[in-house]
């Protein structure tokens, strides 16, 4: 089983982010789980989510301590230690940020992906939400969904205009992302 742990703030999209992957990782024939968490529910509090995906199926529903992957939405969360507690060897990080990462920010980080997401946003969407960028990033990074899934569901969630610039920040997200 992956276990992946989304850090964003409210408004940035992480909790859509966690449910168009796990429709994305259901589209290939996993069985996946989407979960957030809130703390006060408003524009720019911190927000964690969760999704679990395995070949079998998943019944646990709880927060994840000891994550696979670390996706940052928020540029705030990239140097705090919080963001990586529990990262399991072999780790991977995809944050969004316009300068590269270095690996020594946890014993654990293996590979890391980094995009400027929010500029992503900015260009295609007009807001900085960056979630279908995110999503597109992830894909490249880590390879355990493909591209091709991602575009296909995100019908479920945008229509008309606002559907197309996601659909193209995907795609920019998954081709502009650098992997070390």
């Amino acid at each position: 089983m992956k276990e992946i742990r989304f850090h964003g703030k409210g408004g940035e999209g992480a909790v859509m982010l966690s449910e168009m992957l796990c429709a994305s990782l259901v589209y290939e024939g996993k069985h996946a789980a989407s979960f957030p968490m809130f703390g006060f529910e408003r524009r720019g509090a911190p927000v964690a989510s969760f999704v679990r995906f395995d070949e079998e199926p998943v019944r646990e529903k709880t927060q994840i301590y000891s994550p696979n992957c670390v996706v940052i939405i928020d540029r705030a969360q990239i140097h705090s230690e919080l963001a990586y507690r529990g990262l399991l060897p072999g780790g991977v990080v995809v944050a969004n940020s316009k300068d590269a990462l270095d690996k020594g920010l946890h014993e654990n980080i293996d590979v890391v992906g980094v995009v400027d997401a929010t500029m992503i946003a900015l260009e295609e969407i007009g807001r900085p939400i960056t979630n279908t960028a995110m999503l597109g990033a992830f894909a490249a990074t880590t390879k355990w969904v493909g591209l091709e899934a991602i575009l296909s569901v995100l019908d479920q969630y945008f229509s008309e205009d606002i559907l197309q610039k996601n659909l193209q920040a995907a795609k920019r997200g998954y081709g502009e992302v650098s992997v070390k």
